[in-house]
């Protein structure tokens, strides 16, 4: 058994957590500066799942190949990869929005910032939560019960 279903419950918590801050940052952005407040929490927002969705499927990825002698390198391979484009991404994010007429900075940023903090928190529940057995695959010796010649 491998860790996939509870990083599949991570991404969808996450995007039901993506969803309320949406909505809730969306609102308070949109009663503090209108029409831009409102674009800008829900670029925060998105930016926000997007990154989550990067690491989580990152891992998912990586987890294929658990099979492979090589499994080691290639789950740090494409993790560390994952992280680097999610780093690029956000640079590059942030300075082509930056200076753009639309955006609240406050409420971008305070979206952005509850978003990935939120992501950590559903992460850590999620994998404190998931039942993941310390040893897989197996198979305890079977003994002859002298009693009964029958294996147990």
């Amino acid at each position: 058994m491998n860790a996939t279903p509870i990083f599949r419950k991570s991404l969808a918590w996450g995007a039901l957590l993506s969803l309320a801050i949406a909505v809730v940052g969306g609102g308070i952005g949109f009663a503090v500066d209108g029409v831009h407040g409102l674009i800008s929490a829900l670029v925060g927002t998105a930016m926000a799942l997007v990154f989550l969705g990067i690491t989580v499927v990152s891992i998912l990825v990586a987890n294929r190949y658990t099979s492979s002698d090589l499994y080691v390198p290639i789950f740090f391979g494409v993790v560390m990869g994952g992280w680097i484009v999610k780093f690029i991404l956000f640079l590059v994010t942030a300075w082509v929005i930056s200076d753009q007429p639309w955006v609240n900075k406050l409420v971008l940023f305070l979206c952005l910032i509850v978003g990935v903090i939120g992501t950590l928190i559903v992460d850590c529940v999620a994998i404190a939560k998931g039942r993941l057995p310390a040893v897989s695959d197996i198979e305890l010796p079977t003994f002859e019960d002298p009693d009964t010649k029958t294996a147990n």
